[in-house]
């Protein structure tokens, strides 16, 4: 069945016990909605509608489901509802935080708390669009990711992959701290005792185990896409697509030119999460936290400068001898 547009819900909606204001996203997988609360607060509620199986159309609120995508729309809607679940249980400042979910019009909503910002992507727009260079500093990009990175332990810790991360799902608080956002790929958990549900993926962001049916998924699938996100923050795009780097990987000319703009270390470590074999990345969170919280070498232009003033102090200390020598120091100088 091909993707259809649904129509969202109508705005002043009273749905168990939220009032909705508008649509403020939308996907192939849900709408999310601005809402509020019986007491006035501002909250963010997802619903379950895969374009793909189901059609909603203007003034109707229940969806129509064809016989035949039925059986797998209720796997997913079952799994959203887990999730969901699984997410209520997670109290993190770099979490998403969900306060309730319920079930209506024959789909299901999870309702999350409403935060000011934008997203890392939005940023990162932003920040190219103004011509800014680099595009990110280092620094922002160990310090928010190591934010980012207590998030996904936490998840991790709750037994749940993200499988979709990427910059538009970072999303920035007003005061710069991060929110990992929209677990919608969210579909496998690390028990495997439960049936996969292979979720969809987003190129460049994705490892090549997402592409695979029988891709053993883990944490070092998530960290593949921190790796990713953290090379979107350089270049303003993702990384080639894994599928792709199996077969003529470009990665390397890239992180070279990347050297003259961000330290080694850094490199190093995006280098090192994006490796196409699973077991040659780093297997847990923590590891790659320990790699990113190496020191920040000092900027380039520094390094040059103290170089120089090392070179000039040796060429006043010579100043007065012959002109010849005095020559010959000036030339060196300036080689």
């Amino acid at each position: 069945m091909a993707s259809q547009n649904n129509a969202p819900l109508p705005d002043g909606l009273e749905i168990a016990g939220y009032r909705i204001v508008k649509k403020i996203a939308s996907g192939g997988f849900s709408i999310v909605y601005l809402a509020y609360d019986e007491d006035g607060n501002a909250v963010a509620i997802k619903e379950y509608l895969p374009s793909s199986l189901a059609l909603r159309q203007p003034g109707e609120l229940v969806p129509a489901i064809s016989a035949d995508n039925l059986p797998v729309f209720r796997i997913g809607l079952k799994c959203f509802f887990e999730e969901g679940r699984a997410l209520a249980r997670i109290a993190h400042p770099n979490v998403v935080s969900v306060v309730n979910f319920f079930r209506a019009n024959d789909t299901v909503y999870m309702v999350m708390a409403y935060e000011s910002g934008r997203s890392l992507q939005d940023h990162i727009l932003r920040r190219r669009e103004k011509g800014e260079r680099p595009l990110v500093s280092e620094r922002f990009i160990r310090k928010m990711f190591n934010q980012v990175m207590n998030g996904l332990r936490e998840v991790h810790a709750n037994k749940l992959l993200h499988l979709d991360l990427k910059p538009a799902n970072i999303y920035l608080r007003m005061d710069g701290t991060p929110i990992l956002l929209d677990f919608g790929a969210a579909r496998q958990t690390l028990k495997s005792d439960l049936p996969k549900l292979y979720p969809m993926y987003t190129p460049g962001f994705a490892p090549p185990e997402l592409y695979a049916k029988n891709g053993t998924l883990g944490p070092w699938t998530d960290i593949y896409s921190i790796g990713a996100s953290m090379f979107a923050c350089m270049v303003g795009a993702p990384p080639q697509p894994a599928d792709q780097r199996k077969v003529n990987d470009k990665m390397e000319d890239h992180f070279r030119k990347l050297e003259s703009i961000y330290s080694r270390e850094l490199i190093q470590v995006i280098r090192w999460s994006l490796r196409i074999d699973p077991l040659e990345r780093p297997q847990s969170v923590f590891a790659l936290q320990k790699a990113l919280r190496e020191p920040i070498p000092e900027p380039k232009e520094a390094d040059f400068m103290e170089k120089m003033s090392t070179r000039l102090r040796g060429f006043f200390s010579g100043f007065g001898k012959s002109n010849r020598a005095s020559n010959t120091t000036i030339h060196n100088t300036t080689q």
